[in-house]
């Protein structure tokens, strides 16, 4: 079990580490992305289209029953607050063209409101793919089963984890960081549990697929027909009567007020199927207010679908958190368990907690393995151990400080690349990625205890330099947001400089220590079996 734990761990962590720290970001994605667009701060609602819905959902319609009549289908985004704007699209053919709404003069615009990025979905799309649709999807499964594996053993191995947990032993060295350890994994230890395993089981049908498969053949279609059936949607054509003439459209905001009332959720979105032809719907979903979170663990969103052309309601879930749970709710109680969709924000800032202990964790484990084998090595590869340990001490710098450094690179990437740039938001995500593979170059080249000082203090000068960097590239700042209760933007500048502050007293710490190291570790190090201290 030891032999278990400790490289099954250790091949697994350098990149669960980047995965579990994207995924703690990904907790406040909406934040994240609001910052990211950069949008302009308005004065008052009464300046923006929000206070005016109606009569910007007329406008929305009018010009998407010119510009795409015979569309698949429209989708009106609404916004979520006095700066926000309208978000309008359409598909037609294979392509999707999108329209945004200005919050100011309603003029419909081919520009986004806001800067163009991928905003905070980057870090979703890392923490369960890695970018890589296919071969990044089943290497974090693999992943996950393997950090599974590592938390059984390490409760079976530390039989006094819990005696530990009250014990913390600063500048002890190797016992340091065993009690580290011990406390990042014990405090957290059933989210942990609960995180990972969630995480696999939501995606059950990628990675068993041949049930799937065997009940619905190996159509493209084959899932949503799947997922039609397990949340007991109809076709909405089986539902009515088809219409004995054409089509004339409901008023959009009409419908949304009686699917408010409905349902006593704001609207999130609103999808028009088939418009202009017999059988058009409409569909009003709603939207759950972080700030007001429901009272259990289920948290669904409110629908209505309403037939376009008369306005009669054809289907309407309400959310009811008193319902008796079922069996079929199991899978949507896992996805909420594991999005953290329920409990408001105040369960995410738990998550979100949760998720830098599970981190620190990963990371402690690390570089637990490097202290113990420089305090006694085992010679287990022969003559190549020395070089088997340095590049172990190179991985562990890329995979903890690199990952820190280019996740604070992607804010950078965002203010600092061309407003108008072509495929802005994926070089946004290319230039993050540059910057991970330079600072594993930079662990390769670099004394391991020098590159630690250096890639952590690094990344402590972006983190507090970041609200700076806002100011200078869009004349907004904290103190605008905190003004005007902007409290995601402002959170995401107050977490950087927290952040920060925790990354240089590490940077710090390590500085110091690195100095009171006798002469015979220091010939060690540059021996290449040097770590850090």
């Amino acid at each position: 079990m030891s032999w278990l734990h400790t490289w099954c761990g250790l091949t697994c962590g350098w990149l669960l580490c980047a995965i579990f720290l994207t995924g703690t970001l990904s907790v406040f994605r909406e934040p994240i992305t609001r910052w990211m667009e950069a949008k302009p701060v308005l004065a008052a609602p009464a300046q923006s289209t929000l206070g005016d819905a109606p009569r910007s959902l007329a406008r929305a319609t009018a010009y998407l029953s010119e510009q795409a009549p015979n569309a698949r289908f429209w989708r009106i985004v609404m916004p979520l607050g006095p700066d926000d704007a309208m978000q309008l699209a359409w598909r037609a053919g294979a392509t999707t063209e999108h329209r945004t709404v200005h919050p100011l003069t309603g003029v419909i615009q081919t520009e986004p409101w806001g800067r163009k990025t991928e905003g905070g979905r980057h870090f979703v799309l890392f923490h369960y793919m890695l970018h890589v649709p296919t071969i990044g999807y089943w290497i974090v499964g693999w992943i996950s089963m393997c950090m599974l594996v590592a938390l059984i053993s390490g409760v079976v191995v530390h039989r006094r984890i819990f005696v530990d947990f009250f014990t913390f032993r600063p500048g002890k060295g190797q016992r340091s960081w065993m009690d580290a350890h011990n406390v990042s994994a014990v405090l957290p230890l059933p989210f942990l549990f609960m995180i990972v395993y969630t995480g696999l089981a939501i995606f059950y049908t990628g990675y068993m697929t041949w049930p799937l498969q065997s009940a619905y053949g190996t159509d493209p279609s084959a899932y949503r027909q799947f997922q039609t059936e397990l949340t007991h949607d109809v076709d909405p054509a089986r539902s009515r009567p088809p219409p004995a003439t054409a089509t004339r459209l409901q008023d959009v905001a009409s419908l949304q007020r009686e699917a408010e009332a409905l349902t006593r959720q704001p609207t999130r979105m609103m999808i028009v199927e088939q418009p202009g032809q017999v059988g058009v719907t409409v569909r009003v979903i709603g939207r759950i207010d972080p700030a007001a979170p429901s009272g259990g663990v289920l948290s669904p969103v409110a629908s209505v679908l309403f037939d376009g052309a008369t306005g009669t309601v054809l289907k309407m879930q309400r959310p009811d958190v008193d319902a008796p749970f079922a069996a079929e709710d199991i899978h949507a109680a896992m996805e909420s368990l594991h999005f953290a969709r329920f409990g408001g924000w105040g369960m995410r800032w738990l998550y979100f907690f949760c998720g830098l202990l599970g981190t620190l964790m990963i990371a402690t484990g690390a570089i637990l393995f490097t202290s113990k084998r420089r305090k006694k090595s085992a010679n287990e590869f022969g003559h190549a151990t020395s070089v088997v340990y340095r590049t172990i001490d190179s991985l562990n710098i890329a995979a903890i400080a690199g990952i820190v450094v280019a996740c604070i690179a992607y804010f950078y990437v965002n203010r600092l690349l061309p407003v108008t740039m072509i495929d802005r938001s994926a070089w946004e995500i290319r230039g993050s990625m540059l910057v991970w593979l330079a600072t594993s170059l930079y662990a390769l080249w670099r004394k391991p205890q020098r590159a630690w000082v250096e890639l952590l203090g690094l990344a402590a000068l972006l983190c507090l330099a970041l609200p700076l960097l806002n100011l200078i590239t869009t004349g907004q700042h904290l103190g605008q947001y905190i003004m005007m209760m902007d409290l995601q933007r402002a959170g995401v500048e107050l977490v950087s400089l927290g952040l920060g502050a925790a990354l240089a007293w590490a940077a710090w710490r390590i500085r110091s220590a690195s100095r009171n190291i006798p002469q015979v570790r220091r010939a060690a190090g540059r021996s290449g079996q040097g770590s850090m201290p």
